[in-house]
């Protein structure tokens, strides 16, 4: 195979990569999101639908880390905070803890997907990963209006969970 066929032959792979991508994302709710943190796995996701599904799930479990990690970082700022705020901020914390817990369910489950009872499994994994995305809203119920909530600290961490809401929602 010349070096020129390679090149082609690579092309014409990805690009079957990404058309799977797009046509899968295109089922979801938020296809733009979808394709947007799903391409950059294309190479690893191939035309895979269970490698497919570990990758949106595992994209969705960093994001929920990373919210964690940000929304924790709210209740750090001492003085600066109303009792309000700390009520929901903390709640939203323990929200998201479960979601990643139940992400982290989700994935471990995906990895031992197999043998007679796949459906049962399938169905375990949906049941954990729906659950996430109620905890997730519930994060993000508590910054509704008519809470008691400065805009910034409600803008920086409703951001962030209404991605990770809409990455699960996908995964789901």
């Amino acid at each position: 195979m010349s070096t020129l066929q390679a090149v082609l032959a690579t092309t014409n792979t990805s690009q079957t990569y990404e058309k799977y991508i797009i046509t899968s994302c295109n089922s979801t709710t938020y296809p733009q999101l979808c394709y947007s943190s799903l391409s950059p796995h294309a190479s690893k996701i191939k035309a895979n639908p269970k490698k497919l599904c570990k990758t949106s799930l595992s994209v969705g479990l960093e994001a929920a880390q990373n919210a964690s990690s940000i929304v924790s970082k709210q209740l750090k700022q001492k003085g600066s905070l109303t009792s309000s705020e700390t009520a929901v901020i903390k709640d939203c914390v323990v929200n998201i803890k479960n979601s990643i817990d139940e992400l982290r369910e989700s994935l471990d489950a995906m990895d031992k997907l197999s043998g007679w009872d796949k459906e049962f499994q399938m169905s375990n994994i949906k049941t954990w990963v729906s659950a996430a995305l109620t905890d997730e809203n519930t994060c993000f119920d508590g910054f509704e209006e008519g809470q008691e909530i400065s805009e910034k600290v409600k803008n920086k961490v409703r951001k962030r969970i209404l991605k990770v809401a809409r990455l699960t929602s996908n995964a789901l």
